[in-house]
């Protein structure tokens, strides 16, 4: 029964959505809206302002990283709160020991890949922006 459903409604949609299809024309500065036959451009602005792709990608990754970076300091935060808050609890201290080694291990591999993203994508590549 659910598939039935399932696929009445795709099969609906299907019909709809190319149902009320229209054409969209540019303005081509001369006032004539249609665009048939006017071979007009349209100048679009980029809201991301890259120029090229890999840069975007570069852009992208490092944002992550930062996130990622944002992350570890947290964890870091965590560790040493554990630890302070272990009262000789000797489970607790080893806890809080591993997280801090764990989040130091961690922050060298984000160091790592922000090192290896930045040669590919900026010097490897050629993009701008780094």
């Amino acid at each position: 029964m659910g598939k039935k459903i399932f696929l009445l409604l795709l099969i609906n949609t299907l019909f709809f959505l190319f149902l009320f299809i229209t054409p969209v024309y540019s303005d081509n500065g001369a006032g004539d809206a249609t665009g048939v036959g006017q071979g007009g451009t349209t100048d679009l602005p980029n809201p991301l302002e890259t120029k090229s792709v890999p840069e975007l990608i570069g852009r992208v990754i490092n944002g992550v990283l930062g996130v990622v970076g944002s992350l570890a300091l947290v964890i870091f935060i965590y560790g040493g709160f554990v630890w302070m808050t272990a009262a000789g609890n000797t489970e607790r201290i080893t806890k809080g020991k591993n997280i801090l080694i764990w989040a130091t291990l961690g922050l060298v591999v984000i160091f790592a890949s922000y090192a290896i993203v930045h040669f590919v994508i900026f010097e490897g590549i050629g993009a701008t922006g780094g």
